[in-house]
């Protein structure tokens, strides 16, 4: 009988101790931070990088990743 006890208890710690984690885990998860909102991505029209819109240099034949690519690429 002291032996179901003890494997009662026990089974009953374990599922409190893995109960406890899963909460603690889901909530680490809902505090991390808001990801930033998505951007447009352009190509690079002289090395083909992908970048985003907003950091890009415009050129005549299209977005650049540097003004360097653009020189380059523009004469």
């Amino acid at each position: 009988m002291k032996m179901v006890l003890l494997i009662a208890v026990v089974l009953l710690g374990a599922w409190l101790w893995r109960s406890g984690r899963r909460t603690t885990t889901e909530d680490s998860v809902k505090r991390k931070a808001p990801m930033a909102p998505q951007s447009d991505m352009v190509r690079c029209q002289y090395c083909a990088v992908h970048l985003p819109a907003a950091e890009a240099q415009q050129g005549r034949l299209g977005p650049y990743c540097t003004t360097e690519h653009r020189k380059l690429a523009e004469p």
